[in-house]
């Protein structure tokens, strides 16, 4: 079964339940999120966004990863 935006969005959410999230995208692999989070002050890019894959709990892993694709912006607000 193909994953969609709204998985996605939703383990973000379990994961940063505070964040503003949004989520596009609906072939089912590809896809682009935008996560803005108080928990990502003083983390750089990179820090920011290792937390948001490890949100998708393994969905991007391996050959096998039901998400093929996605580009992911992280910020703290303000």
């Amino acid at each position: 079964m193909a994953i969609t935006a709204t998985d996605i969005e939703a383990m973000i959410r379990e994961a940063f339940p505070d964040a503003q999230v949004s989520v596009q995208g609906d072939d089912g692999q590809h896809f682009a999120a935008e996560v803005v989070d108080a928990s990502f002050a003083g983390m750089n890019r990179v820090q920011q966004q290792r937390a948001v894959y490890a949100a998708l709990k393994g969905k991007m892993d391996g050959p096998a990863g039901e998400l093929h694709a996605l580009a992911l912006t992280t910020r703290a607000p303000g």
